[in-house]
């Protein structure tokens, strides 16, 4: 098996299982397809049962925090059949939060068929993981440079208080997290119009230049959460919804609550047939994967 999402693309060995990274060998689509609904240690994901029911179990609205405030637990549901590789999220993600080059936030991993049949390739659109036990965050050296937020269960990074240590984009098992290497494109280099045009990351819309530049820090998805209102919530009528999501042609990717039993991803769940990658790493990522 082969994945490929460009030459700047970062961990291109996150889909790939424990035995056929130790023996280099590749797997065709269909045995990496076999492989995706296998149980036990060493498969790359695991069918949910009872993981799921555990989750629908708890979506019945009216979450909240230890001070009162309501609480969310924002994931994704993303449908392999549907996306067709056209890399319009990778496109619109980069568009919506103006990451520099070598920082893409959701990229699309392609699974080959190395055999020489006519199966198509799957393709399959992957963003942070926003993990219940992130292992980038319990990796990071120094404290409150990277954190779960307790009100949506997004994981960020401060860019304020990040050393560049990379420890977290080691360690996450899905290659998720880029280092800000401090390049810049030919448009704000040459000090264009472009240039000032900030990102609107976290809602700090910092600048390429300046004492609040985003250079040599870790950068990944946040799930835009720039959009979110004041309490925490999105409003895809309004636009206000994860830039990937509202701009996938195939309707492949869906975002939403898991907390609220009816969105669009709880609805998903409740059909049984979502997976998630790497179970055995027991992070237990809030992004689905329907084969």
């Amino acid at each position: 098996m082969n994945t490929t999402d460009g030459k700047d693309t970062p961990g291109q060995l996150g889909l790939r299982g424990e035995k056929e990274v130790a023996s280099g060998g590749e797997l065709g689509r269909r045995d990496f397809m076999e492989q995706l609904t296998k149980t036990g240690a060493g498969a790359l994901a695991l069918a949910l049962t009872g993981g799921v029911t555990a989750i629908l179990a708890t979506a019945c609205g009216g979450m909240k925090t230890a001070d009162g405030r309501d609480k969310y637990r924002y994931g994704m549901v993303i449908d392999t059949r549907r996306c067709v590789g056209c890399k319009s999220c990778t496109v619109a993600c980069k568009a919506e939060n103006k990451t520099p080059p070598g920082v893409f936030n959701n990229t699309v991993l392609t699974v080959l068929d190395e055999k020489g049949g006519n199966e198509k390739p799957m393709f399959m659109t992957r963003p942070c993981m926003h993990c219940e036990n992130p292992p980038c965050v319990a990796a990071c050296p120094v404290e409150g440079a990277t954190y779960k937020r307790e009100t949506d269960g997004i994981v960020v990074v401060n860019y304020d208080v990040c050393g560049g240590a990379r420890e977290c984009v080691a360690a996450c098992p899905y290659g998720a997290r880029t280092m800000d290497e401090g390049k810049n494109y030919p448009a704000v280099a040459e000090k264009t119009a472009y240039c000032k045009v900030p990102s609107p990351e976290y809602n700090q819309f910092r600048t390429r230049e300046g004492e609040r530049a985003t250079k040599n820090v870790a950068r990944k998805c946040t799930f835009c959460m720039h959009l979110q209102d004041s309490k925490g919530r999105y409003d895809k009528k309004a636009g206000r919804w994860p830039a990937c999501t509202k701009t996938c042609p195939g309707h492949a990717i869906f975002f939403g609550d898991f907390y609220d039993s009816d969105s669009e991803v709880s609805k998903l769940l409740k059909t049984g047939k979502a997976i998630r990658l790497k179970e055995e790493f027991k992070t237990e990522p809030n992004v689905y994967y329907l084969v």
